[in-house]
């Protein structure tokens, strides 16, 4: 399932994924979340705003799409449950900043955590 079809179905579906998959479901996860724009005043206004929100920002990268545009990109990051709620308003907090600036959110991943005793 993609991001943009439908946000809240892809949040739940990457949660259950994980869970299945055995990710340790009491673990902090640090959650990724993803920005992009061929903008780069856009995008740095955008960063400069998710840090002042106490996220963690990485520096912004390029990047060449399939079809030959260059885009800057950069990732916010958070700590999380993974819990739905949780996710959400972050995501609600990305969506706004990505509006505000004009931006594109590209949505949000983590990294399976296994159990402490596997």
């Amino acid at each position: 399932m993609d991001y943009y079809e439908n946000p809240q179905a892809f949040s739940q579906t990457v949660i259950a994924a994980l869970l299945e998959d055995g990710s340790d479901p009491s673990a902090i996860y640090t959650i990724e979340h993803h920005f992009s724009s061929s903008d780069f005043d856009r995008l740095e206004k955008a960063a400069v705003a998710a840090f002042k929100l106490d996220y963690e920002v990485s520096d912004a990268e390029e990047f060449e799409t399939d079809d030959g545009q260059e885009i800057l990109a950069f990732d916010v990051f958070a700590e999380a449950k993974l819990e739905l709620a949780e996710i959400e308003k972050q995501v609600a907090q990305m969506e706004d900043i990505a509006r505000q600036y004009k931006i594109q959110y590209d949505g949000w991943g983590t990294e399976f955590l296994p159990l402490d005793d596997e």
